[in-house]
């Protein structure tokens, strides 16, 4: 039996691919001036990724602050969306030139740079047309304009040419067991990628129309006796300049990278280390984190409908979705 749309469906369907509502640049800032930011999270089930105002209720219509589907938009259609964007794994937030970009990517082989709110592509590429051979898992935006794209399923970092032009193709390539997640480093011009068992530093060298990848770091993954580590999560730790996240199958961590240790003396430490986290950020100045863990009961066993909050403790819940990532919508310069 067909019920009638939820207000939430409503406005989705009124949005369209790429629709823009009101999305200032900077954070919103709650009552005592701490950083607000809203939460962008992939939604699976809609086949969107949603930023969402983080003072609402995530079953108001008014909380989806802009969204995003190549599905329809005549400027990624030469990239069969209705194939490749299946899955969408990957949200993240980055500033260039003066504008801000959504970096995004889905499992069956999209990966794009989108500008916001315009939806314009900057780039965008799609990885073994419209398959799960390369599992696009994660992006990042260069300084020089090209782009990094992390595929899971077939072990390789790839770096665009991007700064060439919106469907370059040209690509350097480092072959990594299971590439997860891709953070640039500003402070030592290096790119980290972590995979199934390593967390590496790769350096971008060649020119922008040819460009190279040179590993120059490598650490092991902590890890339970006898199991792999199973890396899945990379990001900037915000309010703590030389610390990265990074999850594992196991636990959370902050990598401290002049001591080259792997560290649990974070804010929150007891709630937010668990096994099974998707994505982890945090915000600058109130020390607010997000988290994702799956839920069981949903239609795909790595879904949820709750992003966890944490410092303090809290959740958004989003009803009839299928999250896998979310994070701050908080852009990072480049």
């Amino acid at each position: 039996m067909t019920g009638r749309p939820t207000r939430r469906t409503a406005l989705l369907t009124a949005l369209g691919a790429g629709a823009a509502v009101t999305l200032p640049a900077a954070a919103a800032h709650a009552a005592g001036g701490k950083p607000n930011p809203p939460v962008a999270v992939t939604d699976q089930k809609s086949r969107r990724v949603l930023i969402l105002d983080s003072r609402l209720p995530w079953d108001s219509p008014d909380a989806v602050r802009w969204a995003f589907s190549p599905e329809g938009d005549e400027r990624y259609a030469d990239l069969v969306p209705q194939a490749s964007w299946t899955y969408v794994d990957e949200a993240k937030a980055r500033r260039r030139k003066g504008r801000t970009y959504l970096l995004t990517t889905a499992s069956f082989g999209f990966a794009a740079v989108v500008e916001v709110p315009t939806g314009r592509r900057y780039w965008a590429g799609a990885l073994a047309g419209g398959t799960d051979t390369v599992n696009p898992h994660s992006i990042e935006l260069l300084p020089d304009g090209n782009v990094a794209v992390a595929g899971s399923t077939g072990d390789t970092i790839r770096l665009y040419a991007a700064s060439q032009g919106p469907a370059a193709d040209t690509y350097a390539e480092y072959r990594f067991d299971d590439a997860h997640g891709l953070q640039w480093d500003n402070r030592r011009g290096v790119l980290w990628a972590i995979g199934h068992d390593e967390l590496i530093a790769l350096k971008a060298g060649g020119t922008p129309a040819e460009p190279t990848l040179t590993l120059v770091d490598a650490v092991a993954l902590p890890h339970p006796d006898g199991l792999s580590a199973s890396g899945h999560d990379l990001s900037a730790v915000a309010g703590r300049p030389g610390r990265l996240w990074i999850t594992t199958g196991y636990g959370v961590f902050q990598y401290d990278i002049a001591g080259r240790e792997f560290r649990q003396d974070y804010a929150g430490a007891a709630e937010i280390n668990r096994r099974s986290v998707k994505a982890v950020s945090d915000v600058q100045g109130s020390g607010r984190v997000v988290t994702t863990v799956p839920e069981p009961g949903l239609g795909k066993s790595w879904w949820t409908t709750t992003v966890s909050a944490h410092n303090p403790e809290g959740a958004f819940t989003l009803p009839d979705s299928g999250i896998y990532k979310a994070r701050w919508w908080l852009s990072e310069p480049r």
